[in-house]
């Protein structure tokens, strides 16, 4: 039924009807409480926290970190509007010799907007007297335990002292209207100084200064840090995470995604179903997958769920949505868009217990058919020409979700009857149990590049310039849930003599399934209907590398996708291969 919070299990037991026997409906709450390391542990909130990490590199005297040398950001915010209500503060076993940071700005502050602001005053933070549990893992001292965590933060002695030192009335933060918002913080030296960031406080200052912090402390600033609190299921307008729990994130990743954490109290009134949905950007004439996220009360076989989707025109209904109570569950299904370019809105309804509640998702189509590269010509000219930086777009390889499935726990009682003439009867007044069923998908491609038969000088991947060459990218899926993952359905490729902008190509898809194929379009300037791309005659000699962004592999939490290069070597030009001479008379 409610999942275990530090020790503490509530069962709901309710009469079910099995055959001829009688039925009796009631509840009971159970309270057990367990120890830990000796004392009791009281749990007042319940934690939507999951972490990762992975090893460390090695760091220097200008740019290192400290294993244990962390803290935790945290801010109480009101549920309703995702508004914080009091300044966020950070807790710490450590004294830390801070000289940079960036203030106390939760989260939430910087997805609406705020700037990211450096400040070289003295750093604040409060050393809690229960000490925090490991945070960010590390070699030395070894993984952090997210179940410690959790356990940390919904004891009611910590959530007393967060009270508090943010000027919050206890029973007022407890009373199901608000939310603890937890952000993992890192003291480290870079550059020589000793600074003070949350994970999305370093994905900010490393866009400021272009990918710096990201190249000297990735271990700990894009990896470690971030990924040592994420989010189980979405809340507070953040996606639970369905990326890999030990690589390096990007920065968009980490902003949108990871370094938070979140403690949830329950209201006391009667929940109903609540919905949740994402914005979504699609392609034309492409198999996608719409989910949304429905939490509220607990939906089981005797309180189903269902979830209608109305896209365009059509209605398609989920059924027999499942969860426990205190958690959610995702809700999805599978379409094709329209061929055409367009915005469209889908509507989502929930239907349980309670008043239906309806929901709407914009949904942008887009058509990347459009913009294909013009036909180049003999006497093209370039003489300003210089390489670009190969593009890195978004790139997710790896997915995880799951389904709670429902089980019944039997618990058969004998009832004496009060009736001398009748017998007693057993009744079984048993209760739903929910088992948590784990999918995953993980995507592999590749690209290849070949100098395109009728460049008659070509050798290997060396060609002249102003010949064509052609390309074959190769997908492949892996997944135990083949019903909820679509094939990595387009492809792009952007060249370099555009500096991988303005002009692209989008590849056809040459096979189907999991392990579709994609090749150049036929193109309309080749004489002989070639699947290929002339690099332009001006085109200097060396290497020539072409960028494709693998896209449209959906996902109940997402779409994945790839960045892809190969090269080619530019070596003379097609003129030189032309050879003129008097003709012979007789």
């Amino acid at each position: 039924m409610m999942g275990n919070t530090v020790g503490t299990r509530c069962f709901l037991l309710a009469g079910k009807e099995r055959m001829k026997r009688k039925l009796s409906f009631f509840l009971i709450l159970v309270l057990l409480c367990s120890t830990m390391i000796g004392l009791p542990v009281f749990a007042v909130g319940e934690g939507n926290i999951d972490g990762g990490g992975g090893s460390m590199g090695q760091g220097n005297s200008q740019n290192s970190w400290s294993p244990g040398n962390e803290g935790v950001r945290v801010t109480v915010v009101r549920a309703s509007d995702r508004v914080p209500v009091t300044q966020p503060i950070d807790l710490s076993n450590k004294n830390p010799a801070v000289k940079y940071s960036f203030g106390q700005v939760c989260k939430i502050s910087y997805t609406n907007g705020a700037a990211l602001v450096p400040d070289t005053g003295t750093y604040q933070c409060y050393k809690p007297t229960q000490a925090l549990p490991k945070i960010i893992s590390s070699e030395s001292l070894g993984a952090s335990n997210i179940e410690e965590i959790k356990s940390y933060f919904t004891d009611e002695q910590v959530i007393r002292s967060i009270a508090s030192l943010t000027g919050m009335d206890f029973d007022t933060l407890i009373n199901g209207e608000y939310r603890l918002l937890l952000e993992p913080v890192a003291y480290y030296r870079f550059q020589g100084v000793m600074i003070a960031t949350t994970a999305t406080e370093a994905a900010l200052y490393d866009e400021q200064l272009g990918g710096k912090l990201r190249s000297k402390m990735i271990s700990l600033t894009h990896k470690n840090l971030p990924l040592s609190m994420f989010l189980e299921t979405a809340d507070l307008g953040y996606p639970a995470w369905g990326g890999s729990r030990t690589s390096a994130a990007s920065n968009s990743d980490i902003k949108s995604s990871l370094g938070l954490g979140i403690v949830r109290f329950k209201d006391a009134a009667p929940q109903e179903p609540e919905l949740s949905s994402y914005d979504y950007e699609y392609r034309t004439n492409t198999e996608v997958i719409t989910a949304v996220e429905v939490r509220g009360g607990q939906s089981d076989p005797d309180h189903p769920v269902s979830v209608i989707f109305h896209i365009n025109g059509r209605a398609y209904t989920v059924d027999n949505v499942y969860y426990p109570e205190g958690d959610s569950q995702l809700a999805w299904v599978r379409w094709t868009t329209p061929d055409e370019e367009q915005t469209m809105e889908i509507t989502v309804e929930v239907r349980g217990e309670g008043r239906p509640e309806k929901g709407t998702i914009s949904v942008k189509i887009t058509d990347l058919n459009e913009n294909p590269p013009p036909d180049p010509n003999a006497d093209d000219r370039n003489d300003n020409f210089s390489p670009a930086a190969i593009p890195q777009k978004e790139q997710v390889t790896d997915a995880s979700w799951g389904v709670w499935r429902p089980w019944w726990q039997p618990d058969w009682v004998w009832h004496e009857s009060h009736d001398e003439e009748e017998e007693g009867y057993w009744v079984d007044e048993g209760w739903w149990e929910f088992d948590f069923d784990r999918y995953s998908a993980s995507l592999t491609a590749s690209m290849e590049l070949t100098a395109d038969e009728k460049a008659p000088t070509a050798n290997g991947k060396t060609l002249k310039s102003g010949y064509g060459f052609q390309e074959k990218v190769t997908t492949h899926i892996s997944t135990n849930q083949t019903s909820a993952v679509t094939p990595a359905q387009n492809a792009v490729t952007y060249f370099p003599e555009f500096g991988y902008e303005h002009y692209w190509r989008l590849l056809e898809r040459m096979s189907g399934g999991l392990g579709m194929t994609h090749e150049f379009q036929e193109n309309p300037y080749s004489t002989y209907g070639r699947r290929t791309h002339f690099s332009p005659i001006w085109y200097p000699d060396g290497s020539y590398t072409p960028y494709t962004w693998l896209i449209d592999c959906w996902t109940p939490v997402g779409m994945l996708s790839m960045n892809l290069t190969d090269i080619l070597t530019i070596d003379g030009n097609l003129w030189s291969d032309w050879h003129i001479a008097p003709q012979n008379v007789d």
